[in-house]
């Protein structure tokens, strides 16, 4: 099992080349990738998209990456003369339109704004960077999942423990089921004979009004139903690979049967451990969204 939230860093530093891969994330429905790369890389997101999937299958993945050429240093600066252009006579329209307000546009303002100043492109050879980033970017995410599994580990640790909580939970409900049943009797059976003052109870009406309300009082298969989705549940933790849309649905009958106990009970004792149940199933699902 695996979480969604983790980080992972690899370096190459070779041949006077320095690239660095970093890579986190975190929940999220499907694969859903961010490249924060130089812009000479863009030729390679397909690459850089094609090893991920074949790490990860879910989340929010940010990737960053840092590359450095030792015979690019010394690289200067490249203008935006059409970008500075605009800015320019944007400032003076505003001058015109606004004479009262001071003008302290100024070239160093001008170099300060966003975009009108870059570092000049990187020559990149593709054909020679394409593996090295590859063989990075696959560390990378092998440390993202050590990272991934470190964390899945204890979510499952604490999901088996609040379905071991739900197990025993049933169990008190389980117990008291029955008892519910005989109390119904003995309760109306005393208001019947309050009501009558002495005289003869119909048994035979009794007993078909109590087997009435034990009817829409049971929940024998509620019961058995999640006692199934206990066992399946720990079934699932044990599998590898992608179990969080698994766990997913399964959590979602759980819940289906808490709110037919609820429902059903009639009793306070029953009703209570229906919403403790509630309580630790969805203790559950906010866990589970972040499993892979």
């Amino acid at each position: 099992m695996k979480s969604m939230t983790g980080y992972g860093k690899a370096e190459y530093n070779n041949n006077g080349i320095t690239l660095t891969v970093e890579i986190k994330s975190v929940n999220n429905r499907f694969l859903d990738l961010s490249y924060k790369c130089p812009r000479s890389f863009t030729a390679l997101y397909d690459v850089m998209r094609g090893t991920i999937q074949k790490h990860l299958s879910r989340g929010k993945v940010d990737l960053y990456v840092n590359y450095y050429k030792q015979a690019d240093n010394g690289r200067g600066l490249e203008v935006d003369y059409n970008l500075a252009s605009s800015f320019v006579s944007v400032a003076k329209e505003l001058k015109k339109k606004f004479p009262a307000l001071k003008n302290d546009f100024t070239i160093t303002s001008l170099m300060k704004t966003p975009d009108v100043l870059h570092t000049a492109q990187e020559s990149v050879d593709l054909d020679e960077i394409s593996p090295i980033l590859t063989e990075t970017l696959v560390k990378a995410l092998e440390n993202l999942n050590s990272m991934r599994e470190f964390e899945g580990a204890k979510l499952k640790a604490d999901m088996l423990s609040r379905v071991a909580t739900i197990e025993e939970t049933v169990g008190v409900i389980k117990e008291r089921a029955p008892l519910v049943q005989k109390e119904y009797h003995a309760k109306i059976l005393d208001r019947v004979k309050t009501v009558l003052e002495g005289n003869d109870v119909d048994e035979a009406r009794l007993l078909q009004e109590v087997a009435i309300f034990a009817d829409k009082s049971n929940i024998d298969e509620e019961i058995t139903r999640l006692y199934s989705h206990i066992s399946q549940f720990r079934s699932i933790c044990e599998q590898k690979g992608e179990v969080g849309k698994k766990l997913d649905f399964l959590v979602q009958e759980f819940n289906r049967e808490s709110n037919t106990v609820c429902s059903k009970a009639n009793d306070i004792t029953v009703t209570d451990n229906a919403l403790k149940l509630k309580c630790e199933i969805e203790k559950i699902r906010e866990q589970i969204q972040n499993v892979e």
